[in-house]
């Protein structure tokens, strides 16, 4: 299951939770119940967003016949990130 950041609007926590891609976290309460957390002060009915995230797409270089790199860091040395 991948994993979401969500931003409450009344509190400005920021919650990471896994959950499935069809699921819909919308609520305070929601996300404390997913992540076992207690809601303390804030309204079980703030609104939370999911933040944006940037995640990182890793290719095979051209011509290469091995596996894609499965974590970060240049295959082989081949990149121009340095």
């Amino acid at each position: 299951m991948p994993l979401y950041e969500y931003v409450c609007e009344a509190n400005g926590r920021k919650v990471e939770v896994r959950h499935g891609m069809k699921e819909s976290i919308e609520t305070w309460g929601q996300l404390c119940e997913a992540a076992g957390l207690e809601p303390g002060k804030t309204p079980k009915s703030a609104k939370v967003e999911r933040a944006i995230s940037g995640g990182m797409l890793l290719t095979k270089p051209s011509g290469d016949s091995g596996p894609a790199p499965s974590s970060g860091g240049c295959p082989g040395g081949r990149c121009s990130c340095h």
